[in-house]
């Protein structure tokens, strides 16, 4: 009886037919119908209704899960992408200067007393969005810590390495690896894909699991380039208290952190630099290749030979984009260069500290 029951609950019936339907299927063998029609009507019904009233991310979000309910290979599946294409892109144009275009259209809104001040009074106003954008990033970061599989593999984590290196690098190197992943959930929700929390993995850092896929090269290189992005804030930021603190823990953090940001730039599998690479086409890569190389030169920092050795070979033997995406391509040159003068600065700035 009780087998019977469960069966009855994973199985569904067509709308048009009466046909049993297997889970997952999307659209019934006998007739054809799309198995989440009524689903379907009313997800389009409120991503229009977002986008009429300038919800755009509410808009992409909707019309994301309407792509995760149609058959690949329908005409239907091929508009939604379009759509979603369309406002990804919109998301990324804006990026982070939409609190500032907000300001801009909302500038009849101003108090009068902020408006009498004319020039001063409009940068206060436009203060205001990019504080609010700040207090957000800080919000994100902490909204992490909410989730149990995060806090509580965060602390196993924490745990494994403090036998290893002690509990002041355990902690901070563990949570230079938790920036680097709320780097990636903010590009994900942005671009409105769902993901799970990141996961702790001692010995392999940190993971967060996609739910829905990118729709294309340039999205998965924002998404995959986002954790080094953030990573790199957390290096500047543990580097610079290690020179006002004089605290070379710090130091070998930072450089730690460097080095594990660029090893994530290694274009292979499914690593960072692998999803950045994607989007970039051959001439591009093999700027990308050049950079690499320089910056090692000028560096010594060593981890820059397996990311250019890797890249080389990307460059050469495997298939590129055909167009290419510049922004990927100057994000992926600064975080190269960035993290590679971090990394050389904190190694050096501890070595002088040990020498004092």
């Amino acid at each position: 009886m009780a087998e019977a029951l469960a069966v009855s609950l994973l199985t569904q019936r067509c709308e048009g037919c009466g046909s049993e339907l297997a889970p997952r299927l999307l659209t019934c063998p006998s007739c054809r119908k799309l198995v989440h029609g009524k689903r379907l009507t009313q997800l389009a019904a409120d991503a229009q209704a977002a986008s009429q009233r300038g919800a755009s991310m509410e808009a992409l979000a909707l019309w994301r899960e309407a792509l995760d309910l149609l058959p690949p290979d329908t005409a239907q599946h091929a508009q939604v992408t379009a759509r979603v294409t369309a406002l990804s892109q919109q998301a990324d144009a804006l990026g982070l200067a939409a609190p500032l275009a907000e300001a801009e259209r909302k500038r009849s809104g101003m108090p009068k007393v902020l408006a009498s001040m004319g020039a001063v009074g409009l940068m206060l106003w436009k203060f205001k969005f990019v504080l609010a954008l700040l207090l957000g990033k800080g919000k994100l970061l902490l909204l992490g810590l909410t989730k149990a599989s995060t806090l509580f593999s965060m602390m196993f984590a924490v745990s494994v390495y403090w036998t290893v290196w002690g509990w002041r690098f355990a902690l901070g190197v563990v949570a230079c690896i938790y920036v680097h992943e709320i780097g990636h959930v903010a590009a994900l929700r942005r671009l409105g894909i769902k993901a799970s929390a990141p996961m702790f993995l001692p010995g392999f850092g940190a993971v967060v699991r996609l739910k829905q896929n990118p729709v294309d090269e340039r999205e998965d290189a924002r998404m995959g380039l986002a954790g080094p992005i953030w990573g790199s804030v957390a290096v500047v930021v543990t580097l610079v208290a290690a020179v006002l603190t004089g605290w070379k823990v710090l130091g070998a953090i930072a450089h730690f952190a460097a080095w594990m940001n660029l090893f994530n730039l290694v274009p292979v599998w499914q690593l960072d630099g692998s999803r950045g690479f994607r989007a970039l086409a051959r001439q591009q890569r093999w700027l990308v290749v050049a950079v690499v190389g320089a910056t090692w030169f000028a560096t010594g920092e060593n981890m820059l030979l397996l990311v250019g050795g890797v890249a080389a070979y990307r460059a050469l033997l495997t298939p590129s984009s055909e167009k290419g995406d510049l922004r990927t391509l100057v994000e992926f040159i600064a975080l190269v260069v960035g993290l590679g003068a971090l990394g050389w600065a904190a190694q050096h700035w501890t070595g002088a500290t040990a020498a004092l």
